[in-house]
């Protein structure tokens, strides 16, 4: 018996076959094998083609059922977990209406400040658990105000992975999880949030159906089966944010449990079981896939856009025909420091921890005499690890003090640098394990149809593979301190 995971990523659409006894994956694909572009039409703006992510999720599916490896006709269930925060607007005939506004798009920045202080501060605050912000709800008022034409077309809203799941099997559903990441969700009334509809004057029919994160969100439509080699009715039991889900791949599923992950964005997040929330919303609240009306888990969000997005950026212009694993290798013959270069990593749209403030992306003391390749590289790995910092310090502020974080060894953490540099500067051990996205929502996907009878069922055979410990705290604490003060000193010349 097999479990579909489906990752709908930034970069690209990850699929994975999970083994229900081994709770191990048996074969991947991904597709494009090229990232996926991003499209910015004018600067802080970011969209993707929903149309895309469909066509590149079934050429996933062919290209990982190609492989041979498991009897596609045994697959019992599919989980998908999706990039957060974007926006498709569909119209009565489920045809999308624009490209996506996805998460790290900057422009409704100014509308969620402006609802933030209608509906107040602290009630916001209380009630939503964070500012409204440039969420879904404030990328859809943008529409609204900018794009009406559009906006009168709509008959519903829903995140990315909504709409693959739409694709799959004609129905359009949400969740608790689902809304409040979207800063649709009143924490306090458990229920839609009148303030944020009211002001911003959007309609409620909007919204698609709620049903909770565990359980069936419609079944593969017969045509759609028959094309992918799948058996028709098979149901998509799990929907998921990707950051919640990474969470849940790592098993960090209880209050004090902490996750990270350093992918196109970086994130930290921890499991509480109180609504918390930043006074300043640097840091964001969301119901975790555990939040119940009964236990309100909630997982505290640190993001940080401009992280594997900054490597990308190295990468492509100062050695395009080198690999990931050449250029981490390269890091290492550069000392802790990167002999005194400093690199900013925001240049992927308005941070939140920066108090939505968009610095760009800077490089800074290049010494034309001293500074090579190596160099470069450790430099932006150091930064990157050195923002997680700035950002778990926030958390701490707000009582998130972590003895461990779980990661998994993908993305940045395959980098000895990064990876020792992140423990080092924070002070945390890390501990990794074998993870992927679109394994966590294959896993997730046997706990929605009961085939596995509790979430814990599900994650019998996780283990550790590594543990990090901190060795070079010492030599790294005053060069981040230099780091912060460029940092500080740049927002407040914003």
């Amino acid at each position: 018996m097999y479990l579909l995971g489906i990752d709908v990523g930034t970069s690209s659409i990850k699929v994975a076959v999970v083994d229900v006894r081994t709770q191990k994956s048996v074969a991947t694909a991904q597709y494009p094998e090229q990232e996926t572009e991003i499209k910015s039409v004018k600067p802080g703006w970011a969209e993707q083609s929903p149309l895309d992510w469909w066509q590149n999720t079934q050429q996933a599916i062919l290209k990982l059922c190609a492989t041979n490896l498991f009897d596609p006709k045994e697959i019992k269930a599919i989980g998908i977990a999706y990039q957060m925060h974007g926006l498709v607007v569909v119209d009565k005939d489920q045809d999308v209406l624009r490209d996506s506004i996805i998460w790290c798009d900057s422009r409704a920045v100014v509308l969620g400040e402006k609802a933030f202080d209608s509906i107040g501060h602290e009630k916001a605050l209380k009630n939503l658990l964070n500012s409204p912000g440039n969420f879904t709800a404030s990328k859809l008022a943008w529409i609204k105000e900018n794009e009406p034409e559009i906006y009168q077309n709509i008959d519903k809203i829903m995140l990315p992975g909504d709409f693959i799941a739409m694709k799959l099997t004609g129905e359009i559903t949400t969740s608790i999880s689902a809304l409040s990441e979207g800063i649709f969700w009143d924490f306090q009334k458990d229920e839609l949030s009148k303030d944020v509809m009211e002001y911003y004057g959007l309609n409620d029919n909007f919204i698609p159906t709620v049903k909770a994160l565990f359980s069936s969100h419609g079944k593969l439509k017969t045509d759609v089966a028959e094309l992918l080699g799948l058996t028709a009715e098979i149901p998509i039991s799990y929907k998921s944010g990707d950051q919640p889900n990474n969470a849940l791949s790592l098993n960090v599923l209880k209050p004090g449990e902490v996750a990270a992950t350093a992918g196109t964005s970086g994130v930290i997040y921890g499991v509480s079981d109180s609504l918390t929330y930043d006074k300043q919303s640097r840091i964001n609240t969301f119901a975790h896939v555990t939040y119940s009306q009964e236990k309100k888990n909630t997982g505290v969000l640190l993001c940080i856009n401009g992280t594997g997005s900054m490597y990308r950026w190295a990468k492509h212009n100062f050695a395009p025909k080198s690999s990931y694993p050449e250029l981490n290798n390269l890091a290492t013959k550069s000392p802790i420091g990167s002999k005194g270069l400093k690199v900013l990593p925001f240049g992927n749209g308005a941070e939140r921890i920066l108090n939505n403030k968009y610095t760009g992306a800077q490089i800074l003391g290049i010494d034309l005499n001293i500074h090579h390749q190596s160099d470069i590289f450790r430099a932006v790995q150091e930064g990157i690890a050195f923002s997680f910092r700035y950002g778990l310090d926030i958390m701490r502020e707000n009582g998130m003090k972590p003895k461990v974080i779980r990661a998994g060894r993908a993305n940045l953490f395959l980098s000895d640098v990064f990876a020792q540099t992140f423990v080092d500067v924070t002070g945390v051990p890390v501990e990794l394990y074998e993870n992927d996205g679109s394994v966590g929502a294959a896993l997730g996907a046997g706990i929605g149809a009961e085939i596995f009878k509790t979430a814990e069922e599900a994650f019998t055979q996780h283990e550790v593979i590594k543990t990090l410990i901190p060795k070079h705290a010492e030599a790294y604490e005053p060069i981040y301190q230099e780091w912060k003060e460029i940092l500080e000193k740049q927002l407040i010349s914003e």
